[in-house]
Parts: structure tokens; C-alpha cells; sequence
């Protein structure tokens, strides 16, 4: 038997279980937790990837987050999910090579190893994990399938057959303007599953018409004081406006986010980042701004620029550093 899942897959959109996990605790239910431990031939996800089924009630589990292969092996997942739920039983799950399933291969031939954990309402671990990723404080997951810990990275130590997931903060996103681009910027880090705030200062008390963001009409001190700036934190600055430009820089640069971007031509940008050096603000933190925002791909419409600025984010996120 295979588990039937929805025809179009739009729990894959979700990468951070934490959010599903936390609102299968808040009601009371049971979810398993699948976790990609290991992973040979160049699988299509990375080792730590995961997904979580929870127990609706019904007569199978709910996916509520993640995808491992894109269709090759989800389904089968959610039987062996549904079996963990009802006996509780942890269990690793080998496809490709030396799989006790070998009619079920992925289409790149790589070899994957999927650990299946039963995780009830009350479990410690999952609170201490949870805590974290309220305040936004990284943690390390540390599981067998049958015990399991979790802190704060280095406080915490594996044990022989166990393995750690470092689980860092969600990605934050706030954006400085007004215009069609500003709106792309916002509204795609939103899609994208960025904590996104957009901040017009004065602006109109409605907020903006896109899914997901929130928005603020304070100053940028004020509304950076707020939002609060960490090192999973992005700036973008795209408002056209070169005092506030000026404003937006001199609250960002200073502070502990790690990605600052400021739209506009590089010949320009002296002007802007000029009061910030006459003020003794260092060159090292003068250094931190992105200009012109974003990968070169070539665009300048609003979509092309919001493509680029959130693809230059994720870079930095997952290490592929920054454009030439």
C-alpha cells in the first residue's frame, strides 16, 4: 500500500518544520518527524532535510512540511510514517542501493537514508527545540529515533548511533520602500518563506496587498529597534530616495544583520555611504553593503531585481558567496 498524497505537492514549498511542529504541539498531536541522515550520489536534497506527518485524526497522516525527492519517495515515507505513528517504533528507511525496496529508486540514482521519530505533544526535546526557534536561537537536534536531546550548539553531545541537525534561525527579510520593486522584494522574500517585514516610514495605514508581510511605518531606526536584526537577518534597501537611503544605511550597516543591499548604480554609492565615513563609522562596517543589490542577472524590472536580490540572500545563506 502507498499512502496517497495531494496531486500537487505544495507542502514541499515549506523547508523549516519547525512552524508544523509546533502546531501539531499546540493541538495535542502526535507527528513523526523524517530526517535525511545520509545521503550518497548526489541526491536531489541535502543531509538534514526533513519532513513531518502528523497524526490528523483520520486514517492516514497529514505531510504538513517538506519533500525529500520530489514524488520518488514520499509516498512510500507516509506508510512507513503512519506505521510510526501507530506503533511508535522509530524506523531507518534505505532507498537506492541496498534498499529492501528496490522497485522504488530515484531517478538520479542516488542512495538516501531516512530516519523516522515519533514525537509526542509533550516530548522535552521538542520544547527546548521550539523555544529556540521562538527567540531565534540556534539549536542542535541530536536523535537515534529513540532518544533524543536538544541545545544550544557545543552544550550538547552526540552519542554513538545518533545524529545532530543544527537548526539556525529562520531567514528574516525587511525591505525599505515604496515602489513596484520594493512591493517584488517584499513579496517574494515572503513567498520564498522569509520572515518579511516592509518599511515605508509615513506611508498609508493600509498595508500592503501581498500575503505573508507584515508592515511598518516607523522611521528605519525605529522600525529596525523593533524588528530586531540578528545575523539571519536581511536589509534591503530599494526606496529611490537618498535621504532616506542615508537613514536606512546608517540603522543597518551598524547593526548585527548579515546581509545588507542597496539598490542602485555603484558610481552612486559614495554619496550615500559619504555622512556614514565623515560620522567615524568604520570602514569594515562600511564594507558590509551590497551595491548594487543583488546577482547580476541581467533585468531591471521589478521581478528580475527581486530574483536577484532574494537569490544574492540565499546565496550568502547556503554558502555560495558573493557575485564576481
Amino acid at each position: 500500500m502507498r499512502t496517497p498524497l495531494p496531486d500537487w505537492p505544495v507542502f514541499g514549498f515549506v523547508d523549516d518544520v519547525r512552524p508544523a511542529l509546533d502546531d501539531a504541539r499546540r493541538r495535542g498531536r502526535t507527528s513523526v518527524l523524517a530526517t535525511l541522515v545520509a545521503v550518497e550520489g548526489g541526491g536531489p536534497r541535502p543531509v538534514g532535510t526533513q519532513m513531518v506527518f502528523t497524526d490528523s485524526g483520520g486514517a492516514s497522516p497529514d505531510p504538513v512540511a517538506g519533500y525529500f525527492s520530489g514524488g520518488c519517495v514520499e509516498s512510500d515515507i507516509a506508510d512507513h510514517a503512519y506505521a510510526c505513528l501507530a506503533d511508535g517504533e522509530p524506523r531507518r528507511l534505505v532507498y537506492g542501493e541496498g534498499s529492501p525496496w528496490p522497485d522504488i529508486r530515484l531517478l538520479c540514482g542516488a542512495r538516501i537514508e531516512i530516519l523516522l521519530e515519533r514525537l509526542e505533544s509533550s516530548e522535552p526535546a521538542l520544547a527546548v527545540l521550539l523555544e529556540a526557534w521562538a527567540e531565534r536561537r540556534p539549536a542542535d537536534w541530536v536523535t537515534d529515533g529513540r532518544r533524543r536531546t536538544c541545545g544550544a550548539p557545543g552544550e550538547v553531545e552526540a552519542w554513538e548511533g545518533a545524529f545532530t541537525r543544527r537548526c539556525d534561525p529562520a531567514q528574516k527579510l525587511v525591505v525599505f520602500g515604496s515602489d513596484p520593486t520594493a512591493l517584488a522584494i517584499a513579496a517574494l522574500g515572503a513567498q520564498s518563506g522569509f520572515e518579511t517585514t516592509l518599511v515605508r516610514g509615513k506611508g498609508p495605514e493600509a498595508p500592503p496587498p501581498v500575503p505573508g508581510l507584515a508592515y511598518s511605518r516607523l522611521s528605519p531606526a525605529e522600525a529596525l529597534a523593533i524588528i530586531g536584526t540578528d545575523a539571519w537577518t536581511a536589509v534591503a534597501i530599494a526606496s529611490h530616495n537618498l535621504e532616506l537611503d542615508r537613514e536606512a544605511l546608517a540603522a543597518a550597516l551598524p547593526s548585527a544583520a548579515g546581509y545588507v543591499g542597496l539598490l542602485g548604480a555603484k558610481r552612486r554609492l559614495e554619496e550615500r555611504l559619504a555622512p556614514l565615513r565623515a560620522a567615524g563609522v568604520p570602514e569594515a562596517v562600511l564594507s558590509k553593503v551590497h551595491a548594487p543589490i543583488g546577482l547580476d542577472i541581467g533585468g531591471k524590472a521589478p521581478w528580475a531585481v527581486a530574483v536577484s536580490v532574494i537569490g544574492e540572500i540565499m546565496s550568502e545563506r547556503f554558502g555560495g558567496g558573493r557575485k564576481a
